[in-house]
């Protein structure tokens, strides 16, 4: 399926139109449209939930009605984030003539929408990270038209998502032009080349993200692209936590890098031991018991074999379990190494394989282990397992483990990314092409707005969340007091 060139100016035409439209409407107004979309994807479950499965092989119904619940549930709370009128971080300088670093003008700034957004969709959520997903609902929150390209591994079910998404926005008074979708490679790069399109984002794999991010980068006008890449998202076990609670570590780390057959950005994919751990059987006999499960796609699953064929061939990792595939179902790959084995293969070893595969590493002590994590690409996530008795001796490590990553955990497992207030999804590259910036949580608004200042200006020609009375009600920063 693939979008022709006269329809993609159509959808690209609309959106630009539609832009200035968008950034003249009040946060309630949005606010509308996305509680009317959440509705309208709620009231169309029965219909879209057995797309989904007939799609992506997720056939567990609990699977697919949790990620809807999720997607639903995020566009209401960017609904919230509009009502408490935060994220315009309106900020108001009066004038001063005894200002210390000289007589200061009137200068009142706040956020703007940045215009038309292409989001491309991922893979492995044919909800919450696809068509209606949290690149979405942020994006039209700020208050910026989207163009979603959809990913080839759901089409049916995208466009459907799209004919629900776009007729609730318009029903409750959104511009023609505020959201449409469009299918094939070809269309996706031409829209990320065009001039109307103002912002770009990405769920995926490294080269896929990084070959984005460098059109967007090299335009005549460049504009900001906000890829999620890849992650092996660490795991390091305190020996304090193998000797107060070795086989709880050992089951909850085996659960949490198969969930979902491994195909998870936050699937943690290294787990650090202290040497003569003794937990191999139960890593062995945990991940026994998880029943092999299909890959999304053919090509996932191809890219995933080709990926644990290479890890297999490092010297010296060996396989504490892990079968050849066999059919359509795949089952958990457990390897494992010496620290001194993986440094010598760090950049093979310390690589994301997207799929039911991980690696334990044993480390001989602190020094060690520091000397590993120094050489381990940033990702999304980093772990820590310890007692209450190790506090100084991880104190130690958080500058490294910070160093990777944009959430850090504490005695938990790093799949599940909840969507709050407080979320951090994102890190330094590869995992994101923007550290700076959040893909899941409130925060993700930001990635679609910039700030503009006004110097001087008379109080009719400024923008509500500025003006002296405030319409709008939202908090601000006026003279430097919060207010």
């Amino acid at each position: 399926m693939e979008t022709d060139i006269t329809e993609l100016n159509r959808v690209l035409a609309a959106a630009a139109e539609a832009a200035p439209v968008l950034a003249e409407t009040t946060p309630a107004q949005r606010a509308q449209w996305l509680h009317g979309a959440a509705d309208a994807l709620d009231a169309a479950g029965s219909e879209l939930v057995p797309l989904a499965a007939e799609e992506t092989q997720l056939r567990e119904s609990p699977r697919l009605q949790g990620e809807l619940k999720r997607t639903t549930f995020q566009l209401r709370l960017f609904a919230e984030v509009l009502a408490d009128g935060e994220f315009l971080r309106a900020a108001i300088d009066h004038a001063d003539p005894g200002w210390p670093m000289g007589p200061r003008p009137d200068i009142r700034r706040t956020a703007v929408p940045l215009g038309p957004a292409l989001v491309f969709a991922a893979s492995n959520f044919p909800f919450a990270f696809s068509v209606a997903g949290g690149d979405v609902a942020s994006a039209l929150a700020a208050g910026c038209p989207v163009v979603l390209k959809a990913h080839p591994g759901h089409p049916k079910l995208s466009a459907r998502t799209g004919a629900v998404v776009r007729e609730a926005l318009v029903t409750t008074g959104a511009p023609a032009g505020i959201f449409d979708v469009i299918f094939g490679v070809n269309a996706g790069v031409t829209a990320l080349k065009d001039p109307r399109i103002a912002a770009a984002s990405f769920t995926g794999s490294v080269p896929g993200g990084r070959a984005l991010f460098d059109i967007a980068t090299s335009r005549p006008t460049p504009i900001p692209f906000y890829g999620e890449l890849g992650s092996v998202n660490p795991v390091v076990v305190m020996p304090g936590a193998v000797k107060a609670r070795g086989a709880e570590v050992a089951k909850g780390y085996v659960d949490s890098f198969t969930l979902g057959t491994g195909q998870f950005c936050t699937k943690p994919g290294l787990l650090f031991l202290p040497k003569e751990h003794g937990l191999e059987d139960v890593l062995r006999e945990a991940a026994q018991a998880v029943s092999g499960q299909p890959m999304l796609n053919d090509r996932i699953a191809a890219g995933y074999q080709d990926g644990v064929a290479r890890l297999r061939g490092q010297p010296g990792v060996t396989v504490l379990t892990g079968p050849e595939a066999s059919g359509d179902l795949f089952e958990p790959t457990l390897l494992t190494g010496r620290a001194e084995d993986f440094l010598l293969a760090d950049e093979v070893l310390g690589s994301e394989c997207f799929g039911p595969v991980s690696i334990v590493v044993t480390y001989a002590g602190q020094a060690e282990l520091l000397k590993v994590l120094d050489r381990l690409e940033p990702g999304l996530t980093a772990t820590v397992h310890a007692e209450a008795s190790e506090v100084e001796d991880v104190r130690v490590l958080l500058p490294a483990l910070t160093r990777l990553a944009g959430r850090l955990l504490w005695n938990d497992w790093p799949t599940g990314v909840t969507v709050s207030w407080a979320q951090q999804h994102g890190g330094p590259f590869p995992a994101t092409t923007a550290p700076t910036t959040t893909s899941v949580g409130t925060a993700a608004i930001e990635r679609f707005l910039r700030p503009v200042a006004w110097q001087g200006f008379p109080d009719a020609l400024l923008p509500p969340p500025v003006q002296e009375v405030n319409p709008w009600h939202v908090p601000r920063r006026v003279d430097g007091r919060r207010s």
